[in-house]
């Protein structure tokens, strides 16, 4: 289909059930779902159903086994959704240097697992996808290639271009915002408000904090409470300059307020995990868990080339571990000894954040203190640095791990994770 981005960009991609992001799809926690999609392209494709504890043959990963519709076919996914919360569903199919494929063409809609009871009371709920578009190769100043992106949107339109998020004095509006980027991280701020976060990638946080603004990696999502008490037209968007001005932002418009909105520059980009955490790390009794190294490293392919990624010294599908063992806790050492961040996926399961962003040139190459409580399914893993994370292998099957960013998993970063 043909969207418009904005005036000014129009582009060809494809979509699901003919809108960017695809339809909110809503199911209730543990209620067998069956979900049927028709493949009307000409190449094989795949949905994957970010964050479920799904089986691999539907969970939507070739890699784990999950069979490729076909072109001009019809695959049918029978599931459980569980667990409950924010997720989403994408294309989980290789792009290279075609810019119009995979994540880079948009291919996602959001996925939302409502739990028996709410968590927190709301007046209006959003649900934002950030996504950058129109992908092109850019020089590094090391010669290799990057994807730059031509333009940048919240649900598929450029600031102006699309409808303003309409609100009243005095509500609690729930925003659940995610990064459906292919490559690129996002901090975004609401003019003249904060945000209250209450879960990361749909897991419920132990401490809530109010924060100026939201980083996202690729495949994150944050849901955050705003309180309506600042009446206006506002800006919410993109905080740094250069990527709002290709078109991340929208417009928060009160009642009965018009006018152009207004953004408050924020002077610094602020966001950390461990302000979510335990405020006092609870004592763990559990059998010390298995500890998995894993280490990051790309190999330089010439100028002009996009770098090849290894874990552990080795590509996909050469990259290997031993195999869990069911019912085992296990500890993943992230050891990024590249130039690049990295956000990195666990699929069909969830994991807890222990220690986050340690110099590799520290002291034992460790933080010296454990965070608890923060369940995700993507961290983000800085460059020149170690984050450790923990995770019960309780879901029996293949399970794909691999960087999030889609040029890195198209170049070998992705891994299997087998049961024995």
């Amino acid at each position: 289909m043909t969207i418009d981005l904005s005036p000014r960009h129009k582009l060809t991609t494809t979509a699901y059930n003919g809108q960017v992001p695809g339809p909110l799809l809503r199911f209730k926690e543990n209620q067998p779902v069956t979900i049927d999609v028709f493949n009307r392209t000409d190449r094989p494709e795949v949905v994957h159903w970010h964050g479920l504890f799904s089986p691999p043959d539907v969970d939507g990963a070739m890699e784990e086994g999950t069979l490729p519709i076909a072109p001009k076919s019809r695959a049918r996914y029978t599931l459980t959704p569980r667990p409950s919360g924010f997720r989403w569903y994408h294309t989980h199919t290789m792009a290279m240097n075609d810019f119009t494929r995979a994540q880079y063409g948009g291919q996602h809609g959001f996925l939302m697992i409502d739990p028996r009871q709410n968590p927190a009371p709301y007046d209006q709920e959003f649900f934002l996808a950030l996504h950058d578009w129109q992908g092109y190769l850019l020089a590094s100043d090391d010669g290799a290639m990057n994807p730059g992106y031509a333009v940048t949107t919240i649900n598929g339109k450029a600031m102006g271009s699309g409808e303003a998020l309409r609100v009243k004095q005095g509500q609690r509006i729930l925003l659940h915002v995610l990064n459906s980027s292919p490559t690129e991280v996002h901090w975004i701020a609401l003019s003249g408000h904060s945000f209250r976060v209450m879960a990361l990638d749909g897991n419920p946080v132990p401490t809530q904090r109010t924060v100026p603004m939201l980083r996202l990696a690729p495949a994150e999502r944050v849901c955050a409470l705003v309180e309506m008490d600042n009446p206006g037209v506002w800006v919410l968007g993109e905080v740094r300059k250069h990527v709002q001005a290709l078109g991340m932002a929208i417009a928060v418009e009160y009642e009965k307020k018009k006018g152009n909105p207004e953004w408050q520059q924020p002077t610094a980009l602020t966001w950390n995990y461990e302000q979510f955490a335990h405020a006092h790390s609870p004592d763990s009794s559990a059998e010390s868990p298995i500890l998995i190294p894993l280490v990051f490293e790309s190999t330089f392919q010439g100028h002009g080339a996009m770098e090849k990624w290894t874990i552990n010294g080795a590509s996909y599908p050469n990259a290997r571990v031993a195999p869990l063992i069911h019912g085992r806790r296990y500890r993943l050492q992230f050891i990024n000894n590249s130039v690049d961040d990295h956000p990195l996926h666990l699929h069909r399961h969830s994991f807890e954040l222990r220690r986050l962003g340690a110099s590799l040139g520290a002291a034992q190459g460790i933080a010296p203190d454990d965070i608890r409580g923060i369940i995700k399914d993507v961290v983000l893993v800085d460059s020149q640095t170690r984050t450790e994370v923990e995770f019960t292998a309780n879901n029996p099957g293949a399970s794909l791990f691999h960087c999030h960013q889609q040029n890195h998993m198209d170049l070998g970063f992705m891994m299997l994770f087998d049961y024995a």
